[in-house]
C-alpha cells in the first residue's frame, strides 16, 4: 500500500479516534497529538496488520496503547477536585503547572461531510463524564469506553486492550461503581441525552440578556441554590447562589476592580453541552477579543454548574478571533 493510499484510509477515522483519545486523556490538545502518533505508529507497523480484525479496530488498539502510555502523566482535573470551595479576598494566580481538563468543540464531533460518522452521545462526552472517568486506571478506563460507550463486545475489547475476556469483564465490574460514585448527584442515571434543548437555549438567552443589563440578581435567579462555578486555570472555585451573585456583581459593577470591560457572547456547543464563547472588549480597545468558553450543566431548568475555561484561540470552534466594536448577537 502506498503512503498516499494508507493516509487516505486512516484519515477516515480521524474524528472518532480524536474523541476516543480525548475520553482517555481529558485533553483536547493531547488528543490531537495522540491521533497523529497513532497514524505514525500504524504506518510503521502496517506490515503487522493481518486482517484478523477490522482496520478500524486495529487503529483503536494502537490509539489505546498510545493513550495508556500517556496516562502515566497526572490525570486531568478541575478546581473543585483540588481544594474546598472558597471566596478569596484577593484573586489567586493562574496555575499553568496543573493538568487542567480541556473542553471539546462540538463542531469537531460529527462533521457534516461524514454522514456515516458514529454519533457521539452527550452523556459520554459531557464534562461530568470526563471528570468521573479520569478517576479510573488507564486500562479500566479503556475497557469502560469500549464496552459501555462504543458498545464493543468483550472479545473485541480484549483484543483492543490486550487483556483476556475474563480480565475485561472484571475490569468493567470494578469501573462502573467508581464512575457512578464520581458523577454529580443529579447525573447518576445515564439516560440518553440529546444536543442542547430549546429550553436550555432559552435559559442561555436569559443569561446573556441579564449579563447585558448588568443584573447579577437576574443571573443568580437562573441558578440552582447549590450551583458550582469553576474557572480553570485558576485553582479556586465557588459554591452556591450567594457566591455566584457576588462574583457576577463584582464583574458587572461599572467602576469595580473586577470589571474588565464590555462582553459579547456567542452561543456554541461544547462537549454536547450548552456553552457560550465569551469575547471581551477591554477599556481603550477597538475590538472584542476571545477570552474564554463558559460550559453549562443545566438540571431541572436551572444552571447547576458553569465551567469557565480561559481560552484565547477560538479557531477550533470555527469562530473569529476578534469581533468589531459594534458587534451584537444576531448581526
Amino acid at each position: 500500500m502506498t503512503e498516499e493510499a494508507f493516509a487516505e484510509q486512516v484519515e477516515r477515522h480521524r474524528y472518532e479516534l480524536r474523541v476516543h483519545c480525548y475520553r482517555m486523556l481529558g485533553s483536547f490538545d493531547d488528543a490531537e497529538d495522540l491521533v497523529q502518533e497513532t497514524f505514525l505508529r500504524a504506518w510503521r507497523r502496517r506490515a503487522e496488520f493481518e486482517g484478523r480484525s477490522s482496520f478500524r479496530a486495529w487503529l483503536y488498539r494502537i490509539a489505546t496503547n498510545a493513550c495508556i502510555d500517556q496516562t502515566r502523566r497526572p490525570q486531568r482535573v478541575l478546581p473543585y477536585q483540588l481544594e474546598p470551595a472558597s471566596f478569596p479576598a484577593a484573586p489567586l494566580p493562574a496555575r499553568d503547572d496543573l493538568p487542567w481538563l480541556q473542553p471539546f468543540p462540538d463542531v469537531l464531533l460529527n462533521p457534516a461531510e461524514e454522514p456515516d460518522a458514529v454519533v457521539v452521545r452527550r452523556e459520554t462526552i459531557e464534562l461530568a463524564f470526563l471528570v468521573a472517568i479520569q478517576q479510573l486506571p488507564a486500562r479500566q478506563r479503556a475497557v469502560l469506553i469500549f464496552r459501555d460507550v462504543l458498545g464493543w463486545s468483550a472479545k473485541e475489547t480484549a483484543e483492543a486492550t490486550e487483556l483476556s475476556v475474563a480480565a475485561v469483564n472484571s475490569a468493567l465490574q470494578r469501573a462502573r461503581p467508581v464512575l457512578r460514585e464520581h458523577l454529580p448527584a443529579r447525573r447518576t442515571d445515564w439516560a440518553p441525552a440529546a444536543d442542547p434543548s430549546a429550553a436550555e437555549k432559552a435559559l442561555l438567552s436569559k443569561y446573556m440578556d441579564a449579563w447585558e443589563r448588568a443584573d447579577p440578581a437576574a443571573i443568580g435567579a437562573l441558578m440552582h441554590e447549590d450551583v458550582r462555578l469553576t474557572m480553570p486555570p485558576y485553582p479556586f472555585w465557588f459554591s452556591g447562589r450567594a457566591a455566584a451573585h457576588r462574583v457576577m456583581a463584582a464583574n458587572l459593577e461599572p467602576d469595580g476592580n473586577s470589571n474588565r470591560g464590555h462582553w459579547q457572547f456567542i452561543p456554541i456547543g461544547v462537549n454536547r453541552q450548552p456553552a457560550l464563547a465569551a469575547y471581551l472588549r477591554a477599556p481603550g480597545d477597538i475590538v472584542y477579543r476571545p477570552f474564554g468558553v463558559d460550559v453549562f450543566r443545566i438540571e431541572d431548568h436551572l444552571i447547576a454548574e458553569m465551567t469557565a475555561f480561559e481560552l484565547t484561540d477560538f479557531s477550533p470552534l470555527n469562530l473569529p478571533n476578534q469581533l468589531p466594536a459594534e458587534y451584537s448577537v444576531g448581526s
